[in-house]
């Protein structure tokens, strides 16, 4: 990403920007060098792209609205019967129920109730399906969390969420945070925060809690047990 703060001269670095002007810069300029080659300072730099280390190319890029392509997570509260539904889960059962269904629906077809139904899956509504999933980490490694989400995207991770719900803002660190998971969210990217590095977390708990649903957990601690469980589906 330090090479969109960087180079793209459409947006304003650090600053910030917007996703269809960063995505045309990156059609523009061949593609992304790899985090390797072009690590993230999380502050604004001279330009310093080579395309000789390319390690990732788009096309094009597309709108994508909730309502129309969101994959059914009602599905799984409903359907997937080796978890528990709003009682909770695991990501690797999940993904294994998704593989067997075979897919999910989207949004629209299966909204989501926050609450235990019956399982209404329609095969012919399927949106979305996945043929494995993966481990990025069981060892606290979350310097293979960094490389694969800068280089594949979001992956899930599953943490202790005990004292979340008092949640009003700041960074979780090992020191206020504990290691028994109990509750699954996402990783969408890091950032810098009181002076530290820290993940950008995407909670499922409603655009009212925390900065609009996500939060900010500690890197390089195995914070709230972050690197413990981190996991991603295979298309």
């Amino acid at each position: 990403m330090q090479q969109i703060v960087d180079c793209d001269t459409s947006d304003d670095g650090c600053g910030g920007g917007d996703p269809p002007t960063a995505y045309q810069y990156v059609i523009g300029a061949g593609g992304l060098e790899s985090y390797a080659d072009y690590p993230y300072t999380a502050e604004d730099g001279q330009c310093a792209f080579n395309a000789g280390e390319i390690a990732r190319k788009i096309s094009s890029w597309q709108w994508v609205t909730q309502s129309q392509n969101e994959q059914a997570m009602q599905q799984i509260v409903d359907c997937d019967t080796s978890d528990d539904g709003c009682n909770g889960g695991d990501p690797p059962t999940a993904y294994q129920y998704v593989i067997g269904a075979p897919g999910l629906e989207g949004y629209t077809s299966y909204p989501y109730t926050a609450e235990d139904g019956y399982c209404a899956f329609s095969a012919a509504s399927v949106i979305r399906k996945i043929s494995s999933w993966q481990w990025v980490t069981q060892s606290q490694d979350e310097g293979a969390m960094q490389s694969f989400t800068y280089s594949n995207g979001p992956p899930s991770v599953c943490v202790d969420a005990s004292s979340w719900d008092s949640y009003n803002g700041g960074v979780y660190t090992s020191s206020n945070c504990g290691t028994q998971l109990d509750h699954c969210v996402q990783i969408v990217g890091w950032d810098v925060q009181q002076g530290m590095n820290v993940w950008v977390v995407r909670n499922s708990w409603g655009t009212s809690w925390g900065y609009s649903g996500y939060l900010y957990v500690a890197m390089g601690q195995d914070a709230c047990g972050i690197a413990q469980e981190c996991t991603s589906a295979i298309c």
